[in-house]
């Protein structure tokens, strides 16, 4: 039975090191199970997941189809206004598509760190740059409650479905503005819940979809990025996780579904913005 932080991240280390060992030609197609030992990724099927979950990363500039494992709910680098010479930290790299499309944006001038907690996913993004050619592009072993990077580095921070798997969310939001610098910036893309589910429906949708585990209410989300500092917080993007009737109607009757797909309830992918702003030596904001 599952007690303590450091089981959950062990579970999810664990599975996410199967879908790095998984050859990409095959795809990837890993059982992340339900309730708390859940991880971002395909469950049911690989088709269920990608509909509900994936955004197109393949037009972008920077992707590189070998790094991209289908383990993303958004596009944040789409929204991280990211500048040529920024540097660049990518929290949750896995494979590291992400490290490759922020890389297109800050070029050679600028420098991408990809952060990993699962050895076998640093390794895979280590030989996806060795094979690119990329200098500036670098993987690091550690975790996001305790990101073995220094105060003030980033221009900007960038997440891909990674935080709702973090157990102590505030601390993980802590050391994001921890490591960016005075002015700098994140964009996040998560998953969160909007409202009551149904009893039982978000088990169920962790079996269909993967990554809804560790989703909390986007309010407390949001409250927690502006608890950890962060000012000019906003939703850049949101998509509703839409599940299937057939999974809806397990707890709802016709009526109740109605009223549940008019209400705004459900389970939803967003996109969140928030800034560190520069500060005086006071401590206050300029």
């Amino acid at each position: 039975m599952i007690t303590t932080n450091e089981d959950l991240k062990e579970i999810v280390r664990q599975k996410y090191g199967e879908i790095a060992r998984t050859d990409s030609t095959q795809g990837v197609n890993v059982d992340c199970g339900c309730g708390p030992s859940s991880c971002c990724g395909p469950a049911s099927t690989d088709a269920s997941y990608s509909i509900l979950m994936n955004d197109e990363y393949s037009t972008i500039n920077g992707y590189a189809a070998d790094a991209d494992l289908g383990l993303g709910c958004g596009l944040p680098t789409q929204f991280a206004q990211i500048k040529p010479g920024d540097v660049v930290v990518d929290l949750g790299s896995g494979a590291g598509n992400d490290c490759f499309v922020a890389r297109a944006e800050t070029g050679e001038s600028g420098r991408v760190i990809g952060l990993d907690m699962t050895p076998a996913m640093i390794d895979r993004a280590r030989k996806n740059a060795k094979a690119l050619g990329y200098a500036n592009v670098e993987f690091v072993y550690g975790d996001i409650e305790d990101i073995p990077l220094p105060n003030n580095l980033a221009d900007v921070v960038v997440s891909n479905c990674v935080m709702n798997l973090v157990p102590d969310k505030p601390k993980a939001f802590a050391e994001t503005f921890r490591i960016l610098k005075p002015g700098g910036h994140f964009s996040i893309s998560d998953i969160v819940l909007v409202g009551n589910l149904p009893d039982g429906m978000q088990r169920d949708a962790e079996l269909y979809a993967g990554c809804v585990s560790g989703a909390i209410q986007q309010q407390d989300y949001l409250d927690i990025v502006a608890a950890a500092g962060f000012a000019d917080i906003q939703i850049q993007k949101q998509k509703a996780v839409t599940l299937p009737d057939e999974l809806l109607r397990n707890y709802l009757t016709t009526d109740e579904l109605k009223t549940y797909q008019q209400d705004g309830r459900g389970i939803f992918s967003i996109t969140v913005f928030a800034t560190k702003f520069a500060t005086k030596s006071t401590g206050q904001p300029e």
